[in-house]
């Protein structure tokens, strides 16, 4: 009896967990119809006769994204939006450029873990853990060194060298999303009430004010 039990919590398990990644596909491919009305959890697929080598390229991953903003970086996605042969297939890439000190601020992903490789300079990573614990962990990469932030955790990275740096990241979605702490919480649309966030962080409403109007 024992041994049924176990194996039936499992089989629960296993199913748990598979439901909370992409499916596989049930065909070759499933390049997007960006032109379709249908709603379904992704994209419909283009008529296969209409594919073209195209919609599995994209060009581009070579050029330098501009860092001239107040974070110093920038992110150059190659997600389903823009490599439509990627739909249903559950990955996506990213190119990262930093500029010196350059900032990719706290963030998760809901629907990706990402793997990060560092093709140039020295970043700092890391990416906290869930309740109750939320334990930090960070770590100092160098060229060619590699780290994983696991689906859903804040996590950022910095380049703490002088010169500019550039990651490149694979994500285990079509569509990660992206949620940037910062944004979503001081600059939601409407408006988190000043009187929740004042309390959530311990401070008065005219510092949450003040982070709003910056957002």
């Amino acid at each position: 009896m024992a041994s049924h039990i176990l194996l039936l919590t499992l089989v629960a398990i296993t199913c748990t967990l598979s439901l909370a990644f992409e499916p596989s596909p049930l065909q070759d491919f499933c390049v997007a119809d960006s032109s379709s009305s249908a709603r379904v959890n992704g994209l419909a697929c283009l008529d296969s006769k209409l594919v073209q080598a195209s919609h599995f390229s994209f060009s581009g991953l070579h050029i330098a994204g501009n860092t001239s903003n107040p974070l110093g970086s920038r992110v150059t996605p190659v997600t389903v939006a823009q490599l439509p042969g990627l739909n249903t297939l559950g990955i996506a890439l990213a190119r990262l450029d930093y500029a010196p000190w350059g900032l990719i601020p706290p963030h998760m992903h809901p629907r990706a873990t990402e793997v990060l490789t560092v093709l140039e300079g020295s970043l700092e990573v890391g990416f906290v853990t869930s309740n109750p614990e939320n334990r930090f962990i960070s770590k100092v990469l160098q060229m060619g060194d590699v780290f994983v932030f696991p689906l859903g955790l804040p996590h950022f990275q910095k380049n703490v060298g002088h010169g500019t740096a550039v990651s490149l990241s694979a994500l285990s979605s079509q569509n990660p999303g992206v949620i940037t702490v910062a944004n979503a919480v001081f600059g939601s649309n409407p408006s988190i009430s000043d009187d929740v966030l004042a309390k959530a962080f311990q401070v008065d409403k005219n510092v949450i004010d003040h982070l709003q109007s910056q957002f």
